[in-house]
């Protein structure tokens, strides 16, 4: 196990690397995207697999009847945020791989179908929307929306789609490949801190906190930054900026969170007042309730300031997650698996996105986390230990130990 984990680990961790940053840039349907999808191939392959590649661009490595039913699914996704970290995603595919091989080690019998998954544009750094290839799957996102995605560039979804060599028409929802699925288990890095503050290598996981994303827009009078007067302008930045700091004021006074992580600007000029400024709010908390109230809360001081500032503020919501519990009796199970030698796993909730948060709709879900000391995520100094990445592995394969061998 600990030698195919770290030959995978190396042989993926160049991939879409930047040399600026030191982050990771594998975008959806980019060359870097390939290379990932070309690794996971070649490790399906080399374990004498059955590889697939599904109507939405997801990948999957077989082991038994890949048309059987009540199969045990793991795996993750391997696209990165703009510099992301090297774990967010990559962990739980190559700990998937790694899994298999230690069972094997064992001389484990499958009685179940097994899979190795790995899920298309989880991020949603290029087309804007999170978890596109486990969304259309679903049926969470129609083939007419899907079509209307685009990139910075006005790139649209089946155009990228195209020029990477994949058919866009075959795009929409797969029902009879979900029946297929008894369980997915999904395999993450933490990204935040409640594991090490709890000193446990690895957890599970109860729930998604609800969570979405809102454009902003905000739309003034572009002028001369040094000819016109203070009292006639029409500043849109001036918007924004109250709009950023009612955000995170809102989000302190419920106990949520709740950030403007993107910007554009225009005319985007160094002496020109903007006409628009556009800003990306991500926010999250641990129940709709709070999350309506938060919303509301930001969009109500963004339109206030707009009006003392003769700027019009448009919202739209651009995606929306409700909160996801995962399915009691698989978390319970997973529990009990992990916590046969008579310790107790830690359990926690959780205010990130996952696939396995929208195929939980769909199919018995569940999640394990493994410790990420720092807490930082989506970011280059992103990391976990490599002792508690083998952990992760080996509760990763008891629990599919549990479930497929039965």
């Amino acid at each position: 196990m600990t030698s195919s984990f770290h030959e995978m680990w190396a042989e993926l961790l160049p991939i879409g690397r930047s040399s600026d940053s030191g982050g990771y840039r594998r975008y959806a349907w980019t060359a870097a995207d390939a290379d990932c999808r070309a690794w996971f191939k070649d490790q399906a392959l080399a374990r004498g697999l059955s590889y697939e590649l599904d109507r939405n661009g997801n990948q999957w490595a077989w082991l038994g009847d890949p048309l059987g039913t009540d199969a045990v699914v793991t795996g993750s996704h391997l696209d990165s945020v703009p510099d992301g970290g090297a774990f967010d995603g990559p962990l739980g595919v190559v700990s998937s791989f790694a899994a298999l091989d230690e069972l094997r080690s064992r001389g484990a019998e499958f009685t179940r179908p097994l899979a190795i998954s790995n899920f298309g544009d989880e991020e949603g750094a290029r087309f804007g929307l999170a978890c596109v290839g486990s969304r259309l799957t679903a049926g969470q996102l129609t083939v007419d929306r899907a079509h209307q995605l685009k990139d910075g560039a006005g790139v649209s979804l089946p155009d990228a789609m195209e020029q990477a060599g994949y058919d866009p028409a075959a795009i929409g929802a797969d029902p009879q490949r979900l029946a297929r699925i008894g369980a997915f288990v999904e395999l993450h890095v933490e990204q935040g801190r409640a594991l090490d503050l709890s000193g446990a290598p690895v957890g599970i996981a109860s729930a998604i906190w609800p969570h979405g994303r809102w454009r902003y827009d905000f739309h003034g009078e572009a002028n001369h930054a040094g000819t016109t007067r203070l009292v006639d302008r029409r500043d849109p930045m001036l918007t924004y900026a109250e709009t950023v700091i009612a955000a995170r004021r809102q989000a302190e006074l419920a106990g949520a969170v709740a950030t403007f992580g993107k910007v554009s600007v225009e005319p985007n000029g160094v002496n020109a007042i903007p006409s628009l400024v556009r800003g990306w709010l991500d926010s999250r908390a641990a129940d709709q309730s709070t999350l309506d109230t938060v919303i509301a809360g930001i969009e109500q001081a963004a339109r206030e300031r707009g009006e003392r500032d003769g700027v019009d503020v448009r919202v739209t919501r651009e995606s929306f997650t409700p909160v996801v519990e995962f399915e009691h009796a698989l978390r319970d199970e997973l529990a009990k698996i992990l916590g046969g030698d008579g310790s107790t796993v830690p359990v926690l909730g959780t205010g990130a996105g996952h696939d396995a948060g929208i195929l939980s709709a769909s199919v018995p879900t569940a999640m394990l986390f493994v410790r990420n000391p720092t807490g930082v995520s989506h970011s280059p100094a992103e990391t976990a230990g490599e002792d508690d990445c083998l952990a992760g592995v080996t509760a990763l394969a008891d629990v599919l130990e549990g479930l497929a061998c039965r």
